[in-house]
């Protein structure tokens, strides 16, 4: 998400949320086919980055810009695709020549899963997965929301490390993803099993609004394909409305609702969605990483970064997710864009990698 957001009147704003409730319906009519036909005026390559000696990508998923507009981070699952037993540390600061600079969060996460940088510079990680009781090295790790200095200092941590919830209090169960407010209100996309075929509607898929000192607000959601219910919320975002987000990816769908939990609406255009990243004047990014890893999570739609307006929910470019600079098999879960334009893609599968997309 972009931290610096423009001002708009009032006034304007419920003009624009006016026009936005007839989106909604045209938009779901008009585009339920595959949308794989797109323009891309971008250019992608891979291997750019300059990661330490000795280290490789291992799996990743969460990436977003540093307030400066030019810095990246970055997830790297301690170059496999978890960091138990590992003390590398996962979370990665890169210039925009692809040195790394700083690296964070060494000893303390499982499985980082969801990474968002708030408007002070801090970073907040997802550890998504539980203790596994065979494995010693678990123990204590994972189904928490972790709030770090850029130093890699701990500031704040959501949920019991460890300790799995239900649903039903402000213990989490493998968080997805989080982003805050302007006023430093915290929102995490709690339950990434939803999408999973033995899902049933006691499995925990909901959003959990905590104010800025980590004390429980409220939560919604519940599993389930009806308005307002949630099928795995794997990615959130704010975009200049103040309103949230959701990458509802069990669903196929983006859902739309204010800052208390209000329902607004949903956009299926935008199809399988894993990660968003929404820029100032409201164009949105969503990375579709699983729609061809099967015939039945969301048969034709091709996986790739679909760009477009939520002003009114049509997609108008594709960068393709099979293009040679993606290992072959994998595809971006993770989004994110720089001041300049550039769209970082991060690969979760096929040994993982960083994709750089730049406008021809």
């Amino acid at each position: 998400m972009n931290n610096h957001r423009h001002n708009i009147p009032m006034t304007l704003i419920s003009l624009l949320s006016g026009f936005a409730v007839l989106a909604f319906s045209t938009v779901a009519l008009a585009q339920l086919e595959p949308i794989n036909v797109r323009p891309n005026p971008f250019s992608s390559v891979d291997g750019w980055v300059n990661l330490p000696a000795a280290r490789e990508w291992g799996s990743t998923a969460g990436v977003d810009i540093d307030p400066d507009g030019r810095h990246l981070w970055a997830i790297d699952r301690c170059g496999s695709n978890s960091c138990a037993g590992s003390n590398l540390d996962p979370i990665l600061k890169i210039d925009p020549e692809g040195n790394v600079v700083a690296a964070i969060g060494g000893g303390l996460m499982l499985f980082p899963h969801g990474l968002h940088v708030d408007r002070d510079g801090n970073i907040w990680v997802t550890d998504g997965q539980g203790p596994d009781p065979s494995n010693p090295n678990t123990n204590g790790m994972g189904h928490a929301v972790y709030k770090l200095s850029p130093e890699g200092e701990l500031l704040l941590t959501l949920g019991q490390p460890g300790v799995a919830g239900d649903g039903s209090d402000a213990l989490l169960e493998t968080p997805c993803d989080v982003v805050t407010d302007a006023d430093g209100n915290i929102y995490v996309g709690d339950g990434h099993s939803g999408q999973n075929e033995n899902a049933t509607p006691d499995t925990v898929a909901r959003i959990v609004k905590f104010d800025r000192n980590g004390n429980m607000i409220k939560y919604w959601g519940g599993w389930g394909s009806n308005a307002g219910q949630l099928k795995t919320p794997h990615a959130l975002d704010i975009d200049s409305r103040n309103r949230l987000i959701v990458g509802d990816r069990g669903n196929n769908r983006l859902q739309i609702f204010d800052l208390n939990g209000n329902y607004i609406g949903e956009f299926k255009s935008f199809s399988r969605p894993s990660g968003i990243y929404i820029t100032d004047d409201d164009t949105i990014y969503v990375a579709d990483s699983e729609s061809e890893f099967d015939d039945t999570r969301n048969p034709g739609w091709h996986a790739g970064i679909r760009v477009g307006s939520l002003l009114d929910g049509i997609v108008d470019y594709f960068i393709d997710g099979t293009v040679e600079a993606y290992p072959e098999g994998s595809n971006p879960e993770g989004v994110a864009v720089d001041s300049s334009g550039n769209v970082f893609g991060a690969v979760v599968s096929g040994g993982g990698a960083m994709v750089k997309s730049s406008r021809r």
